[in-house]
């Protein structure tokens, strides 16, 4: 593994849109990392990109970026169907990766993966931005000391609205592209940082509909989940709300922690309610104004750039986005087959493994294959 410098040599493989949050991130960041190559199979698209952010190396495959950079680490920006060739590509090159969301299309190709980063040492890291918010920090720290009591019930809601010319992108809405609908691209960012707080979950009980956008993938998706430490969630992923809101809530025994946000959120998103007795409980909660940054790709790119400098494991692991995304499995699992799926059911070769649709969608197709 490349032992990073002050200034990490990074490049980016995907110059569309969320390729400009990861690079407007590192511009922040300049004092610990450097981004010095971009690739795009489309060549205009990443000498725009070289050009906005005054990178240097420009290349059209990731194979030659690779080959030809020395890289300390490489953010993998592309569309979900090719996370996992990319990111084992840059193993095999020595370069730490850090994929956006989802890692891989299924929890098969997860294990691929996880399959290359033992053969080779090197991690793969998956951006769940949320989790670093100095909040989210804070409420894991006070959950995990004992201070709140036991959780006990939780919501997560990623209430979104996406209209159908959205998914007039080829890519969008298609099983084996995408992986999924909003419980794959869109609310798994809210529920991984639920997972983050409640810990292992144990059972998914869920329904999932295409109720209104022309899309092979579900648009809705209810979940109820039971955790190993006895508390329940409900979990909704929707993209026909034009009220949008994403919002988490947190019933422990001594106190409820409240989030409502949208795309990111600062302290003044949050709330905090101390149960009558435990008014005490607020003096732990509140922050330091100094604190108030903006849950994003800032906070976690500086997280996984320290933790590589300083030689530390980077987050989030691997097994930390397998927890994520066999959630997700057993959402569409549970919705497809009408029943609760358990947490380690879908082994082997289960066809929620091979794929997040279980070959089992309950609607026809309406988009076609590129």
């Amino acid at each position: 593994m490349p032992d990073p410098s002050p200034s990490a040599r990074v490049a980016i493989v995907g110059a569309g849109g969320i390729a400009h949050a990861h690079a407007g991130a590192l511009a922040e960041l300049s004092d610990r990392a450097s981004l010095v190559a971009v690739a795009d199979t489309d060549r205009d698209r990443a000498e725009t990109f070289a050009r906005r952010f005054s990178v240097s190396g420009v290349y059209t495959s990731a194979e030659k970026l690779l080959a030809e950079e020395r890289l300390d680490l490489v953010h993998i920006c592309t569309p979900p169907h090719s996370h996992t060739p990319l990111a084992i590509a840059a193993l095999r090159a020595g370069v730490p990766v850090l994929v956006e969301k989802p890692t891989a299309l299924s929890l098969a190709e997860l294990d691929e993966l996880a399959a290359v980063q033992q053969a080779t040492g090197t991690p793969v890291l998956t951006v769940f931005q949320h989790r670093f918010g100095p909040a989210a920090v804070r409420l894991r720290r006070l959950a995990s000391s004992g201070a709140l009591g036991r959780p006990l019930t939780a919501v997560c809601e990623t209430l979104w609205y996406r209209t159908d010319a959205y998914f007039a992108v080829p890519w969008r809405g298609r099983w084996e592209v995408e992986g999924g609908g909003p419980t794959m691209g869109h609310g798994i960012h809210q529920f991984d940082l639920l997972l983050s707080v409640l810990g292992p979950w144990s059972e998914v009980t869920a329904v999932a509909g295409r109720l209104a956008r022309p899309t092979d993938t579900e648009d809705v998706s209810m979940a109820l989940a039971r955790f190993q430490n006895g508390a329940m969630a409900s979990v909704v992923n929707s993209l026909l709300a034009p009220r949008e809101t994403s919002r988490l809530r947190f019933d422990f025994e001594h106190a409820t922690v409240e989030l409502e946000h949208l795309y990111g959120y600062r302290e003044k998103h949050w709330r905090f309610t101390p149960a009558p007795g435990h008014e005490h409980l607020a003096d732990l909660w509140r922050s330091d104004d100094a604190d108030d940054v903006e849950s994003g790709h800032l906070l976690q790119i500086a997280a996984v750039l320290d933790a590589l400098r300083h030689g530390t494991e980077p987050a989030v692991s691997l097994a930390e986005a397998r927890r994520t995304l066999e959630f997700a499995a057993a959402t569409y699992a549970s919705a497809f087959r009408r029943r609760p799926v358990a947490a380690g059911e879908l082994a082997d070769d289960d066809p929620f493994v091979r794929a997040m649709d279980g070959g089992a969608v309950p609607w026809p197709r309406v988009k076609e294959a590129a």
